[in-house]
């Protein structure tokens, strides 16, 4: 399996060395060169399969021959094992043909676990093995750190650098990184918003002089390859429980980084017979305007409700744009630097093309609450804000009342209180017991400036010594 860059002037590389690398030397993202495909007859196969085993079937063939066949299979087995629900992502129906698929039973409550469990494992396997030393850098809009922080801090090859908007992270988001305490663990609250944690990190892939001798970066924002092949399981997953590959199944997808709908789309791609794929989003809807209305300004980023989609730079619409535009790397490296102008603009039958299988919907805070309380009392189902939005966007946006809607519960309600308060519940839901001291253990974290100079200082400081 070879990996080509979006922008077309980077050297293809295996998995193992598009997992290390991250974002390409080009400034593009790395996908697969032939995207495999899986007939039906597999598909039908693979129908009843426990979660692992249907993980290794899809991810083997992107990872190819750089890690044997058996110790994949322990890593992916190993990377789902202490999830708290024996489906690892079961679904719970609302109402006639709707269902949410719940992603949020990994150690930190999010979706992001099913990819940076993995991540942690792998990367440990392929240091240990290579006798090599990195530095994970990742920016996270409140739940990638703490699964990156959980999933990578038992490595010894690694040390980890999270950036993270200071105060626009919920409580409970912030304390999941914060109070895991390591001498490799370092949780930065930077003075900004998520897009500017986000451009650090991208800045600091394209220029790496500043690092100590003998280390590389490694990404864990899903600008790593890694981290999209993991999401396209469970799509797989909830279509075949739900009489796949037989039958259509729609998905409403919460969306900020454009990663985990990415994800959907390379599993239709494959063969999975997904009927229409919607992008929910935010008050802050850079990919709503765009599909809706081919526009890609860029708006002043507004603080929600649902924060973990305060996103204005959706990194992995880009690999969609490659597909759109044909995989023609110079044009896709064209529409990316008017993107950073605030002018790119989507030629009209390539947009056309996208709306054939994409639709989009915007929700602000109020539908949010709205939706929260409806579902609450419609069915006696809590959401988290983020879910909230994906249900409201799959009702608004279905288009066939016979195909199966499966939105993505992507985090659990009790990480947001706040919201789930404002939404009119009585009380605040309660942390599951296996997080239930998290007010009460210490944090540590440094405030830093919106500043590259004082980030790249801060990571020589406190990289340890090989």
């Amino acid at each position: 399996m070879e990996y080509i860059s979006t922008r077309g002037e980077a050297p293809a590389l295996n998995f193992e060395e598009v997992m290390l690398t991250g974002l390409a030397s080009d400034g593009g993202l790395y996908v697969p060169k032939v995207l495999p495909v899986v007939d039906k007859d597999e598909m039908t196969s693979w129908i009843g399969l426990p979660y692992d085993e249907l993980a290794f079937n899809i991810m083997a063939r992107f990872v190819g021959d750089c890690i044997p066949r058996e110790d994949l299979k322990r890593i992916v087995s190993a990377s789902y094992r202490d999830f708290r629900h024996s489906a690892v992502a079961p679904l719970k129906q609302l109402g006639h043909n709707e269902w949410v698929l719940e992603l949020f039973h990994g150690p930190t409550l999010a979706f992001k676990d099913f990819a940076l469990q993995l991540l942690g494992r792998l990367l440990d396997y392929v240091l240990e093995r290579r006798q090599q030393k990195v530095i994970v850098l990742g920016a996270t809009s409140g739940d990638t750190g703490s699964a990156a922080i959980e999933g990578c801090r038992h490595c010894d090859n690694i040390d980890i650098f999270i950036l993270h908007p200071h105060n626009r992270v919920s409580d409970v988001q912030r304390r999941q990184m914060t109070t895991v305490l390591g001498d490799n663990i370092h949780n930065l609250a930077i003075e900004g918003n998520f897009d500017d944690c986000q451009a650090m990190v991208k800045a600091s892939f394209s220029d790496q002089a500043f690092l100590p001798a003998g280390r590389s970066l490694v990404a864990v924002n899903s600008i790593n390859w890694a981290r999209i092949m993991a999401q396209i399981v469970y799509y797989f997953y909830a279509s075949l429980a739900l009489g796949g590959p037989a039958r259509e199944v729609s998905f409403s997808v919460p969306t900020g980084n454009f990663g985990d709908i990415f994800a959907g789309y390379l599993a239709k791609k494959m063969g999975l017979p997904i009927k229409q794929l919607i992008i929910a989003t935010n008050v802050n809807d850079i990919l709503h305007r765009c599909l809706s209305a081919n526009d890609y300004s860029q708006h002043e980023l507004v603080p929600s409700l649902s924060p973990s989609m305060d996103i204005m730079v959706s990194s992995n619409f880009e690999r969609l744009l490659f597909d759109l535009y044909d995989r023609d790397g110079k044009a896709v490296a064209g529409l990316m630097k008017s993107a950073q102008t605030g002018k790119m603009v989507i030629d009209e039958d390539r947009l056309t093309k996208a709306r054939e299988l994409f639709s989009s919907f915007s929700v602000n805070d109020e539908l949010t609450c709205q939706t929260i309380a409806e579902v609450c009392d419609t069915c006696e189902y809590l959401l988290d804000p983020h879910s909230a939005i994906g249900v409201k966007a799959g009702r608004e946006c279905r288009h066939d009342l016979i195909v199966p809607m499966v939105t993505l519960a992507t985090a659990h309600p009790a990480k947001f209180p706040s919201a789930v308060v404002k939404a009119g519940q009585s009380s605040e839901p309660i942390l599951p017991h296996h997080m239930s001291d998290l007010f009460s253990k210490k944090e540590t974290f440094s405030v830093l400036p919106k500043d590259m100079a004082t980030l790249h200082k801060f990571i020589q400081d406190h990289t340890s010594s090989i």
